[in-house]
């Protein structure tokens, strides 16, 4: 199992943020013929809460991020990134596996991910199933710690 620590995530830290997500999600995006470099980054940086994301840090560097959005009837996971360099190698399960482990309420998590994307196999091993898509998202719903 990979090493890593969350730590909060500051207002300085959107900028490269931003650019790890338009890196990362590039190819998806591409894909479904909706890439757009400038607005990519321009999505996150208007939804960046800096409150409710973490960086994860591991091999000595920040190596992807994860955000938790509380809401009254569930917990969105969002902005859930890891670098390239670092992807495949169970990092992204790991985090994923503690942030699901640290509920302390039953509320679901949800999330959404792009149509194709291979993140969806990382969820689906992680206990969520189809909550309802369209042609361009899938959005997934995983139990809460009861």
């Amino acid at each position: 199992m990979p090493d890593f620590v969350l730590r909060p995530a500051v207002a300085t830290d959107a900028a490269w943020i931003a650019e790890l997500r338009a890196v990362v999600m590039r190819p998806d995006l591409e894909r479904l013929g909706r890439f757009d470099p400038v607005r990519v980054r321009e999505r996150f940086l208007a939804a960046f809460e800096p409150e409710q994301t973490y960086v994860i840090h591991s091999d000595g560097v920040d190596a992807g991020v994860i955000a938790v959005r509380p809401e009254a009837d569930a917990r969105w996971i969002e902005h859930f990134f890891i670098a390239p360099a670092h992807q495949g190698k169970g990092l992204g399960g790991a985090v994923l596996r503690h942030v699901m482990a640290a509920s302390v309420d039953e509320r679901p998590f949800r999330l959404d991910v792009l149509q194709g994307s291979p993140a969806r196999r990382l969820y689906e091993r992680h206990g969520f199933v189809l909550e309802s898509e369209d042609p361009v998202d899938v959005f997934m719903v995983a139990p809460g710690n009861s």
